[in-house]
């Protein structure tokens, strides 16, 4: 076995965005919605997921969840009768302000006034990897098509749970027609927070009842587009291997007893074949492997330059 040391240029470092469909089906529009009903007996105050197809069907993939949110509790079941506003829309609500808002005391805003109730639309982490691309979001529900406004900004907004962007009236194709916020779109959390009258439905805002508000959201839901974005960073090392490097056999058949050459025609005429190039790092640990398609002849005529990626 040979070894020789990476220089600083044996190195370099690269980043490609790659963006890709959301959904499960490989299409950028989802439009046929599927939950259990047995998630109506179970765990509908809290949330309700929606898939790709039938969910006991073998291809079946949770695609969203819907949970619904209300500062006082309203909409959902009391956990005790005895304590009021404490309920699961209740915990919803702050389990949002802390991801989105960071502060258990601030309340949600729509330009300004206060968002004390809404839906969310949570994609499954599986479907969006790193984050949900801005601009290729559309939600169509039966009181309208709605959008978000990055390509209507010259500035991002950040808070804790990153970019922050407000979702208003519009389409893909035609862009944004009305620029009243009716919600947040959070790309970097893989959420979509919308405000109750996204549907023609109304909300149920009963206390202590369960109003199955999750399910009147699934109700009111046509199509929703949208797609995600990965940077996959990739790391080259380049294996230089000059005309005088490895030319020499490090197979032990290869020496004899006495630690001579096992054949003559290797000492002035050598001939190796490159199969493997190992990574180590300075503790002569093994770190990876990268095997060549065919071995590489080598010998003090020939040079070679081995280009291995690594993406992470």
């Amino acid at each position: 076995m040979s070894f020789k040391r990476f220089d600083l240029d044996d190195i370099a470092i690269s980043a490609d965005a790659i963006t890709a469909p959301v959904w499960s089906t490989g299409e950028v529009t989802l439009s046929t919605f599927f939950t259990s009903s047995a998630q109506y007996t179970s765990n509908n105050q809290y949330y309700v997921d929606v898939y790709n197809t039938g969910s006991a069907l073998t291809d079946a993939h949770v695609q969203f969840s819907i949970a619904y949110a209300n500062k006082v509790g309203s909409g959902s079941l009391l956990y005790n009768a005895d304590v009021d506003g404490k309920s699961p829309s209740s915990t919803t609500y702050g389990q949002y302000r802390t991801l989105v808002l960071g502060d258990e005391d601030t309340n949600f805003t729509l330009d300004g006034d206060n968002m004390d109730s809404f839906y969310v639309i949570s994609v499954d982490r599986a479907r969006y990897k790193e984050k949900l691309l801005p601009g290729t979001f559309e939600i169509v529900t039966n009181s309208g098509s709605f959008v978000d406004n990055s390509t209507e900004l010259t500035t991002v907004t950040y808070g804790d749970a990153g970019r922050v962007y407000k979702l208003v009236s519009g389409s893909i194709a035609d862009g944004v027609s009305d620029t009243t916020q009716r919600g947040y779109f959070l790309p970097d959390v893989g959420t979509i927070l919308l405000e109750p009258t996204i549907i023609t439905t109304s909300e149920g805002t009963s206390s202590n009842t369960n109003d199955e508000n999750a399910k009147k959201l699934f109700n009111g839901l046509t199509s929703i587009r949208l797609n995600s974005e990965e940077t996959v960073s990739s790391q080259y090392a380049f294996v230089r291997v000059r005309n005088s490097e490895f030319n020499y056999s490090t197979n032990p058949s290869n020496i004899t007893g006495s630690g001579d050459l096992r054949h003559d025609v290797m000492v002035n005429a050598p001939q190796a074949y490159i199969t493997t190039v190992g990574l180590y790092n300075d503790n002569n640990d093994l770190l990876g492997v990268a095997k060549l398609s065919q071995p590489l002849l080598k010998d003090f005529t020939k040079e070679a330059l081995v280009r291995i990626k690594l993406d992470f």
